[in-house]
């Protein structure tokens, strides 16, 4: 069981890898054109996977002791989505032997380190940059 849950989100990892990469060269982020950011379903599917991913980040900043790692996880979570979710629980699945320990995964807080979250931050903000671009031309 435990190695199928690795699967999943190694192949969630991967998949949005390939999305996220094929549509930055299809087109810049900022340049969604009007009739799809103004279409009702559009709105609707970006608020649904943003409170998905508001719904991930408050077990995060549950498992995680530091203000410093829950605002750098929020950041994160909330630049990078499912990618940033998946690396997450990753993280957590290979910390564990095998399913008997995935209580841990769940229940047990972490040690709030900041590096990785904030290496997240920090790129995702410079990737934001760049897409912004055309905006400032």
């Amino acid at each position: 069981m435990i190695w199928l849950l690795r699967l999943l989100f190694i192949g969630i990892l991967v998949t949005m890898s390939a999305l996220i990469g094929w549509a930055s060269w299809q087109q810049p982020i900022f340049g969604i054109p009007a009739e799809v950011r103004t279409n009702p379903w559009f709105i609707a599917t970006l608020f649904d996977a943003y409170f998905a991913f508001i719904t991930f980040y408050v077990w995060v900043a549950w498992k995680e002791p530091t203000i410093g790692a829950r605002i750098l996880w929020f950041i994160t979570v909330i630049l990078w989505g499912n990618f940033a979710m998946a690396i997450y629980l990753l993280i957590e699945l290979f910390r564990i032997k095998d399913i008997a320990q995935l209580r841990e995964v769940i229940a047990t807080p972490r040690d709030g380190r900041l590096r990785l979250p904030l290496a997240f931050v920090i790129t995702g903000a410079l990737a934001y940059a760049l897409g912004a671009g055309p905006l400032f031309s």
